[in-house]
């Protein structure tokens, strides 16, 4: 898995370039703080990968792309990235497929503020979420 070889790193400065801890990043994406950990562990024998889904929820959840998490440029070979469930004959329609794919999250992904505001409502009382709710109508 040589596209993933620095997303510990990777990972690591996103988290922390937007101020969240791994306990925040763990509450986003709805796993535990150790998986966070594994993920970016300096040490190989500790480190743990994302699944496809969970590597798709820490881009939308940190409003990254996938080239900022993976080792996808500097003329690797057609073919390098090998996702579960994803095939691709060529550069060009992995290519295609990643430009697309980010097209899409852009336009569903939030924005800082918003993350913010969704991090305060996972954090808040029950009775104030059901406030919230009927505020907006929902």
């Amino acid at each position: 898995m040589r596209y993933m070889q620095s997303l510990n790193r990777r990972l690591r400065l996103i988290r922390e370039d937007r101020k969240l801890s791994v306990s925040d990043l763990a509450r986003l994406c709805g796993v535990d703080e150790r998986r966070v950990e594994a993920w970016e562990s300096g040490d190989p024998r500790r480190r743990e990968y994302p699944s496809v889904e969970e590597l798709m929820d820490l881009c939308f959840k940190t409003d990254s792309s996938l080239d900022e998490l993976l080792d996808l440029a500097d003329g690797q070979e057609a073919g390098q990235l090998e996702l579960p469930g994803l095939a691709f004959s060529n550069g060009n329609d992995l290519a295609q497929a990643l430009t697309e794919l980010e097209s899409l999250l852009a336009k569903v992904q939030p924005r800082g503020d918003e993350v913010e505001l969704l991090a305060a409502f996972r954090e808040a009382s029950s009775k104030t979420r059901r406030m919230v709710m009927r505020t907006l109508g929902l």
